[in-house]
């Protein structure tokens, strides 16, 4: 590795600090010839080819190097990683090598081939090379056959119209480059106003648009065909197609003033040509499988064993005597008794060659069957973990004869009850040089390989029994007794005819150290009903691995819109870690409906590119990654442009954050790091010293957008929240009851990084009051504070309007906020447009934990629900109950409709519990969502509960304007 570089970040990263803008550059050409020269650091790679070329000739053996398109450059890349630089559009300060040193290398053959993968590194942020480095044919596979899918899908786009091309993506988006040129080319697009009936259907509404121009100019001015045009959303990347009535459109558009309204524009596609692919692409026939013969693992009647040989670089005390404990699971479920070594006492290196066996035959093991290890070091008759392990016995399909195996330790348990961590990942630690090593092999079982045998299509009985009920009635978290599983496992074609959505309480009924057992559910899931895809989504979570259950999940989700799909991107893409292998029915379903929605496509490359730096994932999500740019090649110069802008983001906050730059150039370096479209830009003067930018979208005929970029904050915790309430708004809006929510946008987009969308026209509750008093301390005390702002931004029926967003906000946020548990609600903590709508931000504790000091919680009350709030929703009069009386209604029928989708809320929180978010780490934190519903009483004794959490919050709600009191006081500015 080179050596550290403590100034890199002022080396790629300012510009023009003093007038210099060039930098002394190193370089090295295959002749044995050393070149030192100074270029600009902004240039591309291709004009400091062209620099250096000329420069070259002044230099010996100049003829040597022959055509300059025969070389490129190769440099150390931030990740200490050789990076050929394929492609020479980017620029040098982009590119931002270890140290200012680039080596010319010959070009290899392929060039097209290489600058697409060279792409696709950079953007998903793991060079190729180190896929095609690793020695994992399961690695090779999935690659080889999502790059044939891939290839055969461009292939189609490619002979593909333009309608045929938009109606393959729904609403895809065009590229920022084509819009620009149809704009130049037709003056922008065509622009009428006129009057229309929503029922209209949308060939309609273009026929009379088109016939309203041609009035307008006159009937010479040629404009096409209405084949010839598209109506496109006004300031959004969204089209409208088909024979549909307007009013079935499922667009809306959010005006400047935060009111609803719908807005399209005609836009014209005339002469615009296909999309054109200019890499070449190579098809390769996948190679049939040769026949072989083996054994069925139902044969084998042995018990199963392994030998554990050695361990190495335990971290223990010299002193320390080191056992090692295996475990077999199914999910969560232990199979068997767990089987631990003898203790072991070596200062380097821990030798047992010992067999251990574990109480269960091999033709009883699960296909997915895990096998957890643990590392302890045993002290004074106390056992301390030191690290821990998982593999797959039946790693890639099937079990092997003889499997040697060498495993690198990537976490380490802190109580001994977790030493054996089912949950945790397959994967090695990448790290090898300094990890924990245990080898192991297994035994050899037979002469042929030992295989699962395919799916079996046997028979059960049938009976009813009505006990079954009660128990599917009860939520996810709720545990099963045995005579419980009995009895579902008995009546289990009652169970597939009467309660189809009790599968999950099934499998967990099925004893999985049976293989007869689990032949029958094999066959049972042939014939089970489809379920919903909110109830398929449990069957994703890892207490369910079985390959077949897992699949039976996919074909479930295969009836997802593509909303409802954005809508649980967030814990697909997590359970992505549960999948014992890398080409599954989840990888294959995301990548497919991923590549025929660009809005999709953009999720999902963020949720997997935003989590890259996790080395349990890397692998994964890299090669799900690549396989989805080599399906959207279009889409590849769009992201890079994006990934571009976040690392220059980066950048100018660091250069910020830690005072390398005098404050005078701080604002003219944010403005140089971003590119065109830009209207505003600042830092802030919290910790982080977040940016703030405003873009305009001239491009799209839409309003200012504002984000907040984050560096230092993990914002996966804010994006859960944020999800959830959109689908707490979702579900009420089904049942007909418009809380006017507020979920703005939270994406993270790297290692404590990301964006947050800008509420526009909206105020924090701490700078309404504070603009209204004189004295801070006073400020929180000012009931009238919040109606007379209110007042000021509305008049008339405008003000009647906006106290009812307000009320039915609040009464929204109210609900959500103790569902979920969310702390810290300190008046900076809770906004208001200027429209009425409240709504909360910064989701930093949820799940009930909350703040505390000294041990004593800051926080009293079940939810926020001040006086000032009350004084606003009755209008400033005391004597109006009845306003009162229907927000209290508008509280109660909320709660009544989420506690009737608890089992679903549970479900995604459980999802999540791998992802690493600071407050949501085991079932326990769960257990708050089952509390708020109270899940397991009835709707009467649940609303009694509710009802009295809400009196508290009124009736305490002193305690909340002291604490806000104090936060005024601590933060004046």
């Amino acid at each position: 590795m080179p050596p550290a570089k403590t100034d890199q970040l002022d080396l790629w990263a300012e510009s023009g600090l003093d007038g210099d803008d060039q930098v002394m550059v190193d370089f090295l050409l295959p002749t044995g010839i050393y070149i030192q020269m100074e270029v600009p650091r902004e240039s591309t790679i291709q004009h400091i080819k062209l620099l250096l070329w000329k420069e070259a000739q002044t230099y010996p053996l100049f003829s040597l190097l022959g055509e300059m398109e025969g070389h490129m450059f190769e440099c150390v890349n931030q990740a200490a990683v050789h990076e050929e630089l394929e492609d020479e559009t980017r620029r040098l300060c982009d590119v931002r090598p270890f140290l200012p040193v680039l080596k010319l290398i010959t070009r290899n053959c392929g060039r097209a081939e290489r600058i697409l993968d060279s792409k696709i590194g950079v953007l998903i942020g793991k060079g190729l090379h180190e896929l095609d480095a690793l020695q994992d044919q399961e690695v090779k596979d999935f690659r080889s056959k999502m790059k044939q899918i891939s290839e055969e899908k461009m292939q189609r786009m490619q002979l593909m119209s333009w309608g045929e091309w938009l109606r393959s993506c729904y609403s895809m988006p065009l590229e920022a480059g084509s819009l620009e040129n149809l704009i130049d080319k037709h003056e922008g697009v065509i622009k009428i106003t006129m009057h229309y009936d929503q029922s209209q259907v949308l060939t309609e509404l273009m026929d009379q648009a088109l016939k309203k121009w041609q009035t307008t100019h006159g009937p010479e001015e040629d404009i096409g065909f209405r084949s010839d045009y598209v109506l496109h959303v006004s300031g959004k990347l969204e089209f409208l197609f088909e024979d549909h009535p307007l009013n079935q459109c499922k667009v809306r558009y959010v005006a400047r003033n935060g009111f609803e309204s719908s807005n399209y524009i005609f836009q014209g596609f005339v002469n615009m040509v296909k999309i054109q692919h200019s890499t070449t692409y190579c098809f390769r026939a996948m190679c049939s499988l040769k026949f072989q013969l083996h054994t069925c693992v139902w044969k084998v009647h042995s018990l199963f064993r392994i030998n554990l040989v050695k361990g190495n670089k335990v971290n223990a005390e010299d002193a320390a005597k080191i056992q090692v404990r295996a475990g077999l699971f199914h999910g969560t479920e232990l199979l068997c008794k767990t089987a631990v070594s003898s203790e072991s006492s070596s200062r380097s290196e821990h030798v047992w060659n010992k067999t251990l066996e574990f109480d269960i035959a091999v033709c009883d093991l699960p296909r997915m069957a895990r096998l957890c290890f643990a590392i302890y070091a045993v002290m004074d008759k106390v056992k301390k973990p030191r690290s821990t392990k998982n593999t797959h016995l039946n790693k890639y399909q099937t079990i092997r004869n003889v499997l040697r195996k060498c495993l690198f330790f990537l976490c380490v348990a802190d109580e001994l009850e977790e030493m054996l961590n089912p949950i945790g990942t397959i994967q090695t630690n990448p790290y090898t040089e300094n990890a924990t090593e245990l080898h192991i092999n297994f035994p050899e079982y037979s002469t042929q390989p030992v295989v699962f045998p395919a799916f079996d299509k046997g028979r059960g009985g049938k009976k009813f029994y009505i006990e079954l009920k009660e128990i599917m009635e009860r939520d996810p978290l709720s545990q099963l007794c045995e005579n419980e599983k009995d009895l579902i496992w008995t009546l289990r074609y009652d169970c597939r005819e009467n309660f189809p959505q009790s599968l999950p309480k099934l499998l967990l009924s099925v004893k999985w150290s049976k293989h007869e057992d689990m032949a029958q559910l094999q066959a049972l899931l042939q014939i089970w009903p489809k379920l919903s895809p909110r109830d398929a989504l449990e069957l994703l979570d890892f207490n369910y691995p079985d390959q077949y259950v897992r699949e039976f999940a996919v074909y479930c989700l295969q009836d997802m819109s593509d909303d409802e799909l954005l809508q649980y991107l967030l814990q697909l893409v997590q359970v992505l870690r549960y999948e014992p292998y890398y080409d599954c029915a989840l990888s294959r379903f995301l990548l497919e409906r991923s590549q025929s929605s660009r809005k999709i496509g953009h999720f999902l490359f963020w949720h997997l590119r935003s989590e890259m730096f996790m080395p349990a994932v890397s692998v994964h999500f890299a090669l799900i990654l690549e396989a989805y740019c080599r399906g959207c090649i279009p889409h590849i110069e769009v992201l890079k442009k994006q990934v571009e802008a976040l690392s220059k983001l980066k950048a100018v906050n660091e250069l910020i954050k830690f005072g390398t730059i005098k404050t005078k150039t701080k604002q003219a370096h944010l403005k140089e790091a971003m590119m065109t479209y830009l209207c505003v830009c600042k830092y802030m003067d919290s910790k982080m010293k977040p940016l703030w930018i405003v873009y305009n979208n001239k491009l799209l005929e839409g309003d200012t957008v504002g984000i907040i970029f984050k560096n230092g904050d993990d914002l996966r915790q804010d994006m859960l929240t944020l999800q959830i309430l959109r689908l707490m708004d979702l579900l009420w809006k089904e049942a007909n009851l418009d809380l006017r929510i507020v979920p703005y946008g939270c994406l993270a987009t790297g290692d404590h990084s990301g964006l947050i969308e800008v509420v526009s026209s909206a105020d924090t509750i701490a700078n309404i009051q504070k603009t209204s008093s004189n004295m801070a301390a006073a400020a929180a005390f000012n009931k009238d504070a919040l109606l007379n702002w209110l007042k000021d931004k509305n008049s008339g029926d405008a003000l009647d309007k906006a106290i009812e967003e307000f009320t039915l906000s609040c009464a929204g946020y109210c609900v959500a906020t103790y569902v979920l548990g969310i702390g810290d609600r300190h008046s900076d903590n809770i906004m208001v447009r200027s429209t009425g709508q409240l709504f909360h931000i910064d989701f930093g504790h949820i799940l009930g934990n909350f703040k505390s000091k000294f041990g004593i919680k800051r926080e009293r009350v079940p939810f926020i629900l001040t006086h000032d709030f009350i004084h606003v929703i009755q209008q400033g009069k005391t004597s109006n109950t009845e306003k009162f009386g229907n927000f209290r209604q508008y509280c109660e029928e909320a709660y009544l409709i989420l506690r009737k989708n608890g089992n679903l809320f549970i479900t995604l929180f459980a999802l999540m519990l791998t992802a690493g978010l600071p407050e949501l780490t085991s079932v326990k934190d769960i257990q708050y969502l089952k509390d708020s519903l109270a899940l397991g009483k009835t709707d009467e004794e649940a609303l009694k509960q509710f009802r009295q959490k809400f009196d508290e919050a009124l009736r305490e709600s002193w305690t909340t304007k002291v604490n806000w009191m104090a936060h005024i006081v601590a933060h004046p500015s």
